[in-house]
């Protein structure tokens, strides 16, 4: 009998229907076994996000620090094939929820030396959380098999508008003119295809797993133009967070004063350096090709493109 373990946090839905579809393939075998475990926090977040609470989670979540969760029901002491771990993009880096599983001593003992798949399902930018999560499951132990990143539809330029609004909002689509927030519905179910990929390696033989499953089914898409603008927005929230978190707690009036002033530096940031960033990246386009290409693979890796 294969053991799977599925752990997944998600605030709006929609991360829970891209496992169920990723999932599904392997529910019901005979000689699998699923296991979930859904990550909470002992303090809820609320969804939709009030304003300032949603970018006062930012400085906490770009350091990874752990915050209490609720009681993991879960054997850490079993050992499992393969580990699905389904996670969002909060700032650039893992959702906080998850970040702080991967502290705790359960994840410790259950994610040594055992193979994993990592699952996103964001707006568009996920590289730099998923180099976070590879220091991290390298430092727990964990061999990443796999990844898959599934995105929004509505393209980059639009969800800088319509993914805050459905944060903001609850709704994907609060007004006609705005175009629909989240990944689409079809990409969603097409998922399927690599659990029936999953499905295939597990009932193939009792081997352990050692080499990626997902290759060749585009698992992910990496978007070149955004890798500079990624790592240029994770050095600043690194050091805004760092300067946020010194400002004093999370409801203190210094900090809040200090997340209005970020939030004013942020939009400034998405609307000159990030189109300026891509501009330049277009004009040298021609002179990087080598060493874009050698990027993209490596962002893409393991599973490829």
């Amino acid at each position: 009998m294969r053991q799977v373990l599925v752990v997944q946090y998600s605030q709006t839905g929609q991360l829970d229907r891209l496992v169920e579809s990723v999932c599904g393939p392997l529910s019901g075998q005979d000689d699998i076994r699923l296991d979930y475990l859904r990550v909470a926090p002992a303090r809820p977040y609320p969804f939709p996000w009030p304003f300032l609470t949603f970018f006062g989670a930012f400085p906490e979540t770009v350091h990874m620090q752990p915050e209490p969760l609720q009681p993991l029901d879960i054997d850490p002491d079993k050992r499992y094939d393969l580990v699905i771990l389904a996670y969002q993009v909060w700032f650039l880096s893992p959702s906080r929820p998850i970040s702080s599983f991967l502290a705790s001593p359960e994840a410790a003992r259950l994610l040594r030396d055992t193979p994993v798949v990592t699952l996103i399902g964001c707006r568009n930018m996920w590289l730099m959380a998923q180099e976070k999560m590879k220091a991290r499951l390298s430092a727990l132990g964990a061999r990443l098999l796999d990844n898959i990143a599934l995105t929004d539809e509505c393209g980059t330029a639009a969800s800088f508008l319509a993914t805050p609004l459905w944060m903001f909002t609850g709704d994907r689509q609060p007004w006609k003119w705005v175009p629909r927030a989240g990944i689409a519905d079809a990409e969603i179910l097409a998922a399927s295809r690599f659990g029936e990929a999953m499905r295939a390696r597990l009932q193939a033989d009792a081997q352990p797993l050692t080499e990626p499953m997902l290759r060749g089914l585009g698992a992910v898409r990496v978007d070149e133009k955004l890798i500079a603008s990624e790592r240029v927005g994770s050095r600043s929230f690194h050091l805004w967070g760092r300067l946020i978190r010194a400002l004093g707690p999370q409801e203190s009036v210094p900090r809040k004063i200090g997340l209005i002033v970020y939030v004013v530096f942020l939009v400034t940031l998405i609307l000159t350096v990030v189109p300026l960033s891509a501009l330049i990246k277009k004009l040298l386009s021609p002179l990087l090709r080598g060493k874009t290409r050698r990027e993209k693979a490596y962002f893409a890796a393991p599973s490829g493109e």
